[in-house]
Order: C-alpha cells, then structure tokens, then sequence
C-alpha cells in the first residue's frame, strides 16, 4: 500500500512538473465547499482515530495522510489543470511545509540531545518554579521542547508524592500550551504567522499583558492546589528515586545550538535581501533559505555530537517527528482550497464563517475569533486552525499587524492557549500524557482531562475575553 502511494504521488508529480514554471491565478470564490472536505477529513482523522482505532491509526497514519491529500490533488488537477494543481503544490510545500518542518525537527533533535540529570523534591514551591521556567523556556526552544527537557525531571521529582495528576495537568496548562505564546519559536501556530510575514516580536509586543495573565493565575492556582495535596497526603515512606543535593546537565553544548536556531529565525526575519530564487512559481529568498540549511545543519551537528547515552536517557525517538511530518503534509495540501475559499470573504462558499467572526460594521470581532479559533485547536490541531482565521481575517500581515492588531492578536492567543483544553490541541499534550503514563501517573481519559480544562481554563478565557479582546 504504502508503495503504491509513493508510486501514485511521483506520478502526480511528473505530470505537473512541466507545467510549474507557470503561475495561475487562484479565484477561491468560485470553488465549491466540498474541496474543504479532505482538509475537513484528514482534521477529523487526527482527532477521532487515535481514540476509536488507535491501533489502526499508529500503524497507518501516513497512508491515511496521503490518502487525503490525494483526495484533493487529483481531482483538483483534473478539474482545474495541471498548471494551476502545481503551483499550489509547490508553493504550499516550499514557502510553508519545509520551513515548518526543518523548524521543528531542529528544535525536537536539539531539545533530545539536553537531559538533566538528579532529583529534587518535589514540593509546591520547587514544582511550581519549574512550570513556570518551562513557562519561560517554552517561547524560545518550543512548547514540544520545553516538555520534553522537564517532564522527566519533574516527574521524578514528585515520584514519592500520592497525587501527582495535577502537576501534570498543569504542566500541559503552562509548559506545553500558555508559555509558547510570545514568540514564532515557541508554538507552530505563531511560526506560520512568521512565515506568512507577522514580524518576529510582533507578539511578545501584543499579546504580552494576556499571556502574563493567563500564566500569573494559573501558576497561582497551581501552587494552591498542590499545597492543599501536599499538606494533606504527606509523601511515601519510600522516595524511588531519592533527592541529590542538585542538579546537572547533561549534553549541555545543545544550549549553545539552541542559540543558534534563535540567531538564525531572527536573522531571516530582520535581513531583507533582494535575491529571489524562482521554484516553480514561488519566490524564496535568500534570508529564508540560509535560514533552513542552517536549521537543517543544526539538528545534523546536535544528533551527531550528543553522546549516545543522553539519547537513551531521553527516550529519544524519531517517531514522534515522523507522524508530525506526515500529518502535516497532508494538512498543508488539503488546506490550499479552504484558505483560498476563506480570502474570498462573505462572497465566497464559506461567506457564513466570515460573517460569524464580523461585527455589524464589516470589522472583524476579537472576541469572536479568539473564541472561534480556540474552540476547534481544542479539538483539532491548532497550527492549521490559526492560517484558517488568519486567511478568514484578510490574511494580508501588514493590515493584521496594524489596523487590525487586535484581531491577530486574538487568533494567536485562541490558538496557542486553548490549545490545552483536550489532549489532542497540541502535539506536545499528548506526548506528555504518554511519557507520564510509562512513568506510572494515571492520567485522566479524554474527557477526564476536559473536566480540568472545563473547570479551570474555560473560566479563565471568558474573563480574558472580557478584560482583553471587548
């Protein structure tokens, strides 16, 4: 199967090749809203499969991917020309799948090749200083790596505690959700506004005030809740793993390649250079390019020179990386006509949801589209939920930037905060669950978990609502 997908997807490729130096106008109004459904059915798939057939699913997520993405290639193709079909595809895999990708898998390499090691008590204050240095971390090395270098310690830490779900919970809360949100680093949504042009301190300059809120009260509560547990169960008579008089790291040199990855985002996004390379219609830059071989030769040097036991230590696998750079694909194909059908505004097929988000005077509604994005990244992933709204908002940077700052703002508060309301709103969630669960924490079922994000996050986000995006 998986050959005759490869097989079928090189066809596609050589029957559009010739015609790719050409551009193609794209009118999304004139489109039907049933090439949204691949994009609707691959979203679905990734929410639905993993809990109603999770073996299926782990062994066949990349077919079911590809499946879907080929839903739409060739009949798109068929209908609309080669010509058209391929422009699309290279653009979408160019100017935003690979840049994504090289993006994450550098930070995933970089953030594995970090361990620390020893264990510390696990107390209120000690917990909650480490989700809020996590807080901090996770806007500079990405939600997903910020997870993955503290779970473990943490865990460890409360290892001799009787109730240990909460901190959990809330480290998926503060660590893999809330504190991504200030830069394109931090989450996968807000790279893809980067991407798209959004400046790269554009957020920390905007969202700032609602992220130190949202992260003040939750860490408040937190300290609350874990004193009460901690005061109330006392600890194990017999600590697993007990306390040493510090901490270390090791594979530390990864701290500097870190660096280097913030270095080079930056550099792209302050460095304008009028060298363009033309790739079959889409115009990459030169800044973008050194930008990505850089990140590529980063997550090359970090898997290289990280020491084999640091790798062990962290259970570090490809596996994760792999599911997130199939499903993407899939994701970043079927999304081409639902952005095209949404920049059509309340004349295109999807003229209801544009009109949903919009106040009687034709200007976009704040609190509607925080709202509105974070509700399906609760349920679906919330990177393509915010170049949904992004596109539904006009998708023009400059304008979301300025005239409608508000608006940008409350699509990437929705999408990196409400992103923790289910396991499945952000990767990092899921693989904090797994890694707990191998650790001997009972994590709460599916819904289990959205009863701490009802009675706690949703309550924070209708007074967010009201405080930042009237």
């Amino acid at each position: 199967m998986q050959k005759t997908i490869r097989l079928t997807a090189a066809a596609v490729l050589l029957l559009l090749l010739p015609a790719l130096a050409t551009a193609a106008d794209f009118d999304g109004g004139k489109l039907s809203p049933l090439w949204g459904v691949p994009f609707a059915g691959i979203l679905l798939s990734i929410a639905l499969m993993p809990l109603l057939a999770p073996s299926f699913w782990h062994h066949h997520y990349g077919k079911i991917s590809a499946a879907w993405a080929l839903a739409f290639l060739l009949p798109f193709a068929a209908t609309y020309g080669a010509t058209l079909a391929g422009v699309q595809l290279v653009h979408a895999l160019v100017a935003e799948y690979i840049p994504f990708i090289i993006l994450l898998t550098a930070l995933f390499t970089v953030a594995g090749g970090i361990h620390i090691r020893g264990n510390l008590r696990g107390a209120p204050g000690l917990n909650t200083a480490i989700l809020a240095i996590g807080a901090v971390l996770a806007s500079f090395m990405g939600t997903t790596g910020a997870s993955m270098l503290l779970i473990r310690p943490l865990i460890r830490a409360n290892d001799n505690r009787v109730h240990r779900v909460h901190v959990i919970v809330f480290f998926i809360f503060i660590v893999s959700n809330a504190g991504g949100s200030l830069t394109p680093l931090g989450d996968p949504p807000l790279f893809l506004g980067f991407l798209k042009g959004v400046s790269f301190f554009w957020t920390v300059q905007n969202i700032l005030p609602e992220t130190l809120f949202i992260l003040a009260v939750l860490l408040a509560l937190f300290y609350f809740i874990d004193r009460h547990y901690y005061r109330k169960e006392g600890v194990l008579p017999v600590d697993p793993t007990p306390d040493t008089p510090g901490i270390r790291f090791d594979g530390a040199a990864n701290f500097w390649l870190l660096g280097g990855i913030v270095a080079l985002v930056l550099m792209s996004g302050f460095w304008k250079s009028p060298v363009v390379f033309d790739v079959f219609g889409t115009e990459v830059g030169l800044p973008g390019l050194l930008r990505d071989v850089g990140l590529a030769l980063i997550a090359v040097v970090s898997y290289k020179l990280t020491a084999p036991k640091v790798h062990a230590d962290n259970q570090f696998e490809w596996g994760p990386m792999a599911e997130v750079a199939k499903l993407f694909a899939g994701i970043f194909l079927t999304i081409i006509p639902v952005i095209a059908m949404l920049k059509a505004g309340t004349q295109g097929p999807f003229g209801a949801i544009v009109s949903a988000v919009t106040r009687a005077d034709g200007q976009p509604d704040p609190a509607m589209y925080f709202w509105a994005t974070g509700v399906l990244s609760s349920f679906l992933d919330n990177a393509p939920t915010y170049l949904v709204f992004f596109n539904t908002a006009g998708g023009d940077p400059a304008a979301l930037m300025t005239t409608y700052a508000s608006t940008l703002a409350a699509i990437s508060a929705g999408a990196v905060f409400m992103g923790a309301n289910t396991y499945i709103g952000n990767a990092p969630n899921l693989m904090v669950k797994a890694i707990a669960e191998s650790r001997g924490v009972r994590m709460p079922s599916f819904f289990g978990y959205m009863a701490w994000s009802m009675a706690i996050l949703v309550p924070l986000f209708v007074i967010c609502t009201f405080i930042f995006f009237r």
